[in-house]
Parts: C-alpha cells; structure tokens; sequence
C-alpha cells in the first residue's frame, strides 16, 4: 500500500505564489508517474500537470508559464510550483501517483487526500 500526503495549499492573493509538495511513502518499487490534478465546486476534476519518470512534464493550457512541475526521485515526492495565481485557479488541487510495488507487479493508480488552494481577487 501507498500514501500520499500533500501539503502547502492555502489562501493567497491574486498575482501571489504557492508550492505544493506530495510524497509518497509506503511499498514502492518505482514510481511512473507523478501528477497533480484540481477540481473546483460543481467542476470534474481536471489534469493541472504531470511528471514521468523521465523528467518529460505536460501542462494543462491554463496554467502553462504560471505553474512549474518538478519531481525528487529519491525522495519520491512532486512539486508543483504556482505563480501568477489566479482566482479561477482556486480549486482542491490532489496528487496523483502510477506506482509499482515491486518488479514483477503492475502500476497502481494513487491519490493524495486534497489540498485547499483559494485564490482571492
């Protein structure tokens, strides 16, 4: 089994930054890939930007030249680093991992429990 703790959400003006951070910790034998996803009230839940292994990062439009992806393979955690805040930005922002457990097994999809992020115009 596989946890993922975020943290670093908070409220911030418009304009403002935030850095989220996720770890993972528990059985893992190599993490694929690395993600955040957000969804505000009454919205489906939606990709903000993802991390492979191989350092290659992909952007939701909306947030592509604000936001930054980065990940620490040793330390099995992903950043996501916010700028240029915008209300529309605010949302429950969650992490995502595909995680394998060890060589001979497949990768299972986790999700970290929610950060608050509120951006005030």
């Amino acid at each position: 089994q596989v946890q993922l703790v975020a943290s670093g959400g908070g409220l911030v003006q418009a304009g403002g930054s935030l850095r989220l951070s996720c770890a993972a910790s528990g059985i893992i034998f190599s993490i694929d890939r690395m993600g955040w996803y957000r969804q505000a009230p009454g919205q489906q839940r939606e990709l903000v930007a993802v991390i492979i292994s191989s350092g290659s990062t992909n952007y939701a439009d909306s947030v592509k030249g604000r936001f930054n992806i980065s990940r620490d393979n040793a330390k099995n955690t992903v950043y996501l680093q916010m700028n240029s805040l915008k209300p529309e930005d605010t949302a429950v922002y969650y992490c995502n991992a595909i995680v394998r457990d060890s060589f001979y097994s497949g990768f299972v999809d986790y999700w970290g429990q929610g950060t608050q992020v509120t951006v005030s115009s």
